[in-house]
C-alpha cells in the first residue's frame, strides 16, 4: 500500500524524496502567482494572501484559503480508495494544511462546500492556524468532534522563527488542544529560525512512520 501526502512547496520535492519513506507518495504543487498583501500588493507566489497580522483578530481570505484547500481535494482525489492521504506544509504550505484538515473535520469549507475526501495524517511546519476562532463551531457535533479527536496532526516550529512568529504556532498548538484534537503533537526547537533542520525531519519520518503504520510495509 502506498500512502500519499500532499506537501507545501514543491521546491522540497527533492528533499522529501530523499527521506527513508518509500511507501509513501509526495506531490509537491506550486502555489500560484497572485497580488500579497504582505508585500503591498506585488505579486508573489502565495496559496492566499496574507499579511503581517496572523493573530485570531487578523482579516483571513478565505476564499484563498478554500480555493487551496479546493486544490488538495482535486490532487488526493485521483488516488485510489485503498490508500491513506495526508496533507502538509512549510509556512504558508502549513496554514494551508492545518485549514484543510479544520475543514475536513467541519465536513465541509468556509464556502459551505462539502469536503468529500478523508484525512489521515496532517504536517504543519513553521506555520498556523487560519480562522482559528471559527475551530470551536467547526468541531460542534458528534462527528465532528469524533473526527478532530482522532485525526493525527503534527506541528513543528522554531523558537526563534522571524517570519512565523513562535507565538502564532504556539497559540495555534493551544487552540487545537483546547478544541478537541486528541491525536495532537506540538513539536519546538530552541535554535531553529524559518527553514527546516535534519532533526525536525527525523521527527517528521518518526510520526509518519507511526501514524500511517509504516514499519511493516518498508
Amino acid at each position: 500500500m502506498t500512502e500519499v501526502l500532499v506537501l507545501f512547496p514543491g521546491s522540497w520535492s527533492q528533499l522529501l524524496e530523499t527521506l527513508p519513506l518509500p511507501n509513501i507518495k509526495w506531490i509537491c504543487p506550486t502555489s500560484p502567482s497572485q497580488p500579497l498583501t504582505l508585500f503591498g500588493g506585488f505579486p508573489s507566489n502565495a496559496w492566499f494572501d496574507v499579511s503581517s497580522d496572523l493573530s485570531e483578530d487578523a482579516q483571513h481570505d478565505v476564499a484563498g484559503l478554500d480555493a487551496s484547500a479546493a486544490h488538495v481535494l482535486s490532487l488526493l482525489a485521483t488516488e485510489p480508495e485503498d490508500v491513506k492521504l495526508g496533507v502538509g506544509g512549510f509556512s504558508m504550505g502549513a496554514a494551508t494544511a492545518l485549514y484543510t484538515a479544520s475543514c475536513f473535520v467541519h465536513g465541509k469549507l468556509g464556502n459551505d462546500d462539502a469536503f468529500p475526501t478523508r484525512l489521515d495524517a496532517v504536517v504543519g511546519l513553521s506555520g498556523w492556524l487560519p480562522c482559528a476562532k471559527e475551530l470551536v463551531n467547526k468541531v460542534e457535533g458528534d462527528e465532528a468532534a469524533a473526527r478532530a479527536s482522532s485525526l493525527p496532526i503534527l506541528l513543528c516550529h522554531g523558537k526563534v522563527d522571524d517570519v512565523v512568529l513562535f507565538r502564532y504556532g504556539q497559540k495555534s498548538a493551544e487552540k487545537l488542544t483546547s478544541c478537541g484534537f486528541q491525536n495532537f503533537t506540538f513539536k519546538t526547537y530552541d535554535s531553529l529560525g524559518h527553514y527546516t533542520i535534519p532533526e525536525e525531519m527525523d521527527d517528521v519520518c518518526s510520526w509518519l512512520t507511526s501514524k500511517l503504520d509504516l514499519k511493516d510495509e518498508s
